[in-house]
């Protein structure tokens, strides 16, 4: 990864070909994006879309023991606020009985500084932070104001870290950059990786007084694996998956969301990096594997019966654990088909959609299949090489399956359940609410204290479905109830007629 070197990371557009434009069957998509045909395309017309900014600050405010300097206009910390809930109770999980939410400060550039430069009142937010709280680490996380007037970030963290006892991240992390707010988790990544990870220095067995203990130690690294976690797991994710690795002997090194900055510097003790979702972990796991020689697996995200037992077997794998992963995960199926027996008559046949983030929309897509639904449509936020392996699974049970890679976009979505007429409709929060308006029943995707991935996550999404689709009557209500902002001669037009095609 030569990138390393630079001071921030690349776009998905550039590193990984990323698009977040396609409109079409998902049978279509896997050859123009191997052409490059997918990379340039645009829209002629686009409504909403959503700033890397959002998903750093649901990750960065979670650390513990961390500060956050927002460096930029007031405004650009705002989305914060609407994280504090499920940040106490991160750190209520991680044993905080007091717990205070997301500990942040921002510069608060206004005009005057976009002339002058903001460097002086960054300088000031470090030396307060580091006064005030004396925590661990100190994130800079640059905006769009100071990425335009070339405020230099790296050299003014460079000239404090003499002055400062913690630790000082610059995060490059401007909205204007990249329209693929993934990107968010490189830049994250990539300051940590070059920040925080001094090295892999095996005279640290030193705090230990005996030779017994130092061969614990290292049988204990030898178990070790670091578990990458998302912004959008929740407690109970965690539970699950942890209880999944302990079963096969391992001890799990959690992080990012809600990890200390020692988790950072632990990675690269672990015998094995274990990725539950690769669009958000493949730029830190493949950076381990390189630099420090930890392997690492994780293609699928561990949501469904068959993406589980994946999971889980490329994990065993790489240790040597095959036998007991496979009696683990038989176990664990056959307790999961027996509960399932109730409730799969009441989902077979029903229709659904699915909007989120790219691997997470298909995942889920995949276990609904399992579930006996069909699958209608799926919006994922942006497509790569990623999704791959589930738009080949979906497309083979059905390759009529609509695909719209869509970040946002509710023009789209709306002229295609209107079409499509949906039983459900599985998305956050900001796409459910126009498929509520729409009349169809809504799930969300992710829920601050549900479960999705694992065993005890395909049963809890089925049985959470299953009291959906018992009662739909409010939101068909609602439907007849609501004005559109949309004219009826768009639900007329091709729900993709905006989409522009580009050049390889």
């Amino acid at each position: 990864m030569s990138y390393i070197d630079a001071k921030s990371a690349p776009r998905r557009e550039d590193r990984l070909g990323t698009c977040i434009e396609f409109g079409g069957l998902i049978g279509d998509i896997a050859r123009p994006f191997c052409e490059g045909c997918l990379k340039n395309r645009s829209r002629g017309f686009s409504q909403g879309t959503i700033c890397q900014l959002l998903p750093a600050l649901a990750i960065l405010t979670s650390l513990q023991d961390t500060v956050v300097i927002v460096h930029g206009a007031i405004g650009c910390g705002g989305a914060v606020h609407s994280l504090g809930a499920s940040v106490r109770l991160g750190q209520w999980r991680s044993g905080d009985k007091n717990p205070k939410g997301a500990l942040w400060l921002s510069t608060n550039l206004n005009e005057q500084d976009v002339t002058q430069g903001g460097e002086a009142k960054l300088r000031e937010a470090i030396l307060e932070s580091d006064r005030r709280y004396r925590p661990d680490a100190i994130v800079v996380l640059s905006t769009c104001v100071p990425g335009i007037i070339g405020d230099d970030i790296d050299g003014l963290t460079e000239d404090l870290k003499g002055q400062i006892s913690a630790a000082l991240l610059p995060i490059y992390c401007e909205g204007f950059k990249t329209k693929v707010m993934a990107t968010a988790y490189d830049a994250i990544f990539h300051s940590f990786l070059r920040n925080m990870i001094d090295g892999r220095d095996e005279t640290e067995f030193s705090v230990y007084d005996n030779e017994a203990s130092v061969a614990a130690e290292a049988i204990r690294r030898h178990r070790l694996v670091n578990l990458m976690n998302v912004s959008s797991m929740t407690g109970p994710d965690q539970y699950e998956l942890t209880r999944l690795l302990h079963k096969l002997g391992l001890e799990v090194n959690m992080l990012p969301c809600d990890a200390h900055p020692d988790a950072f510097r632990n990675a690269p003790f672990a015998a094995l990096s274990v990725g539950v979702c690769p669009t958000h972990d493949d730029y830190f796991m493949g950076y381990l594997e390189e630099r420090f020689g930890v392997p690492f697996v994780g293609s699928q995200m561990p949501i469904g019966i068959e993406n589980t037992g994946t999971w889980l077997r490329h994990a065993a794998g790489r240790l040597g654990l095959e036998d007991i992963a496979e009696r683990v995960i038989a176990s664990e199926e056959a307790e999961l088909n027996k509960a399932l027996e109730p409730i799969l008559p009441s989902l077979k046949g029903r229709t659904a959609m699915l909007s989120a983030g790219e691997v997470r929309t298909l995942a889920t897509a995949v276990l609904l299949q399992e579930l006996g639904m069909e699958i209608l449509a799926v919006r994922p936020y942006h497509y790569d090489e990623f999704g791959a392996v589930d738009v080949e699974h979906l497309a083979r049970i059905n390759p009529a399956i609509k695909l719209n890679v869509a970040t946002a976009q509710p023009f789209e979505a709306v002229n295609m359940i209107n079409r499509a007429k949906p039983d459900l409709y599985i998305g956050h929060n900001s796409d459910n609410v126009w498929a509520a308006k729409c009349g169809a029943a809504i799930l969300p995707i992710y829920g601050t204290n549900s479960i999705y991935s694992g065993y005890a996550g395909a049963y809890d999404i089925a049985r959470r479905i299953k009291r959906h689709l018992a009662n739909t009557s409010f939101n068909e209500k609602l439907s007849r109830n609501v004005r559109h902002p949309y004219r009826e001669s768009w639900y007329a037009e091709d729900p993709f007629k905006y989409i522009k095609q580009g050049a390889a």
